[in-house]
């Protein structure tokens, strides 16, 4: 009796195991431990599903610049603005002075040269006007020209003996009064030195 029995107990435990797993696939089965096992299997298939999930994928963010920073660069587009006005304000001053400049030189040198023909035609008229002094000096006797010259303004007497040859000049002086005479001779001496070695002041006439 006893093989048969255990051959029995052998056969209904395969049936209960058989209907076991019949049960486990079911739709609708569920146990203890599935239920226990069900958060982190759909935790899983969640956490694979956002994976997979184009609209997971975070997107970059841009990187503000602080309102200082661009009130800072605002502020220094400001200034350097201002210092290009400025700096073109500064360029057109000068040239304007530049331009002012050269007018004002050309204006000098028209000026120069209108003062050297000046001068050049008072010479000629000065040298024309002494030669013709000396002349007339000249061609007088030695006794009445030295008459004159004794009361003459001393620099016209100076100009004249200074400008006469020596053959003409020595008769005219000969014929002045010695404090006359000496007077000239001095003023003629002193004044072929440098206008600093010149003494003029102690000249008695």
């Amino acid at each position: 009796m006893r093989p048969i029995t255990f051959v029995l107990a052998g056969l209904a435990l395969a049936v209960v195991a058989k209907i076991g797993v019949t049960l486990m696939d079911e739709p609708g089965f569920s146990s203890a431990g599935a239920d226990d096992n069900t958060p982190f299997v759909s935790a899983a298939s969640a956490a694979a599903t956002d994976a997979d999930s184009p609209a997971a994928t975070p997107e970059p963010k841009v990187c503000e610049a602080p309102e200082e920073l661009l009130a800072s660069i605002q502020q220094e587009r400001e200034l350097l603005e201002a210092q290009k006005e400025q700096h073109a304000k500064r360029e057109a001053e000068l040239d304007l002075t530049a331009e002012t400049l050269e007018v004002e030189q050309q204006r000098l040198a028209d000026l120069k040269t209108e003062l050297e023909a000046l001068l050049d035609k008072v010479k000629a008229a000065h040298t024309s006007d002494v030669d013709r002094l000396v002349a007339l000096y000249r061609n007088m006797k030695p006794k009445d020209a030295a008459a004159i010259m004794n009361d003459l303004d001393i620099e016209v007497s100076v100009m004249v003996l200074g400008t006469m040859n020596e053959r003409d000049a020595a008769p005219i002086m000969a014929a002045l009064t010695p404090v006359r005479a000496r007077a000239i001779s001095q003023i003629i001496l002193e004044r072929s030195k440098l206008p600093g070695d010149q003494r003029l002041n102690d000249i008695k006439l």
